[in-house]
């Protein structure tokens, strides 16, 4: 069961450091993503996630995921 709901705010570590948006789907099967095949389960979902500096859309694991200090 995903952790994690769309809209919710979370952050994660990137090259250019720790980045934060909000949640635009949560995946708990297999999907396509900028043309590869990623795997996701109710188990183990995959949450795609836009960048609250840019629009950048990324695809990240729940345990890749933490909410930021409020």
């Amino acid at each position: 069961m995903a952790k994690y709901s769309k809209g919710d705010n979370v952050s994660w570590n990137s090259e250019a450091g720790r980045v934060s948006g909000h949640i635009l789907r949560v995946h708990e099967a297999d999907f396509d993503y900028k043309g590869h095949r990623r795997r996701a389960s109710k188990d183990e979902p995959q949450y795609e996630i836009e960048s609250d500096k840019t629009d950048h859309i990324a695809a990240h694991k729940e345990d890749a995921l933490t909410q930021p200090d409020s």
